[in-house]
């Protein structure tokens, strides 16, 4: 069965996320120009934040309510020049979107792989990890399945605090991608015995 998902931003992380998740049989509606964050989330199962730090609150402020919907955070609250991030290490961005979504049932998740690796996500055999994180049992399973629409593998890592936690991770991907000029090839597996 097929969701009716709404992204607020439609750049690299939402564009791809939009192309993979409707070649699933989701029905994605985008909002940016020309169809607003209202329209876009009214109507939706499952609300997905995809817009850069500075413009989140803004973006969900427009929705409207978002009680009892789903929200997917995959922000990432960067410094302009990508030193570092500007939430944390006592709080996250994730906990700032829930607080700023009254009711909604927030997850992160998508923030810790480039956008390039959705629907790509095969390293040699070994699908990449998508780590995830909330504090709704229910959501957290919609959201392991649409990780799986996106070809990787969901791994639950516990409450939305943990996002503290996968924030900081995201920045490391993002240094070896950019800062150390290693591409956006790369992802993260984590191993069990």
């Amino acid at each position: 069965m097929g969701f009716r998902i709404g992204i607020l931003g439609a750049g690299n992380v939402g564009g791809t996320l939009g192309r993979v998740w409707a070649a699933k049989g989701h029905d994605v509606v985008f909002g940016k120009r020309g169809a607003s964050n209202r329209e876009a989330a009214s109507s939706a199962q499952v609300v997905v934040l995809t817009v850069p730090w500075p413009a989140a609150e803004d973006a969900i402020r427009a929705c409207g309510d978002l009680a009892g919907k789903i929200m997917i955070d995959c922000t990432n609250p960067l410094a302009s020049d990508l030193s570092g991030l500007t939430v944390g290490p006592t709080t996250s961005a994730g906990e700032q979107v829930a607080a700023w979504a009254p009711g909604a049932k927030v997850v992160k998740a998508f923030n810790t792989i480039g956008a390039i690796n959705f629907g790509n996500a095969d390293f040699g055999g070994v699908a990449a990890d998508g780590f995830y994180c909330g504090d709704d049992a229910t959501s957290k399973g919609v959201v392991a399945g649409l990780i799986r629409d996106a070809g990787m593998n969901p791994v639950d890592v516990g409450p939305l605090r943990n996002a503290r936690l996968l924030e900081p991770l995201a920045m490391l991907w993002i240094d070896l991608a950019v800062n150390q000029k290693q591409g956006s090839n790369h992802a993260f597996k984590l191993l069990r015995r």
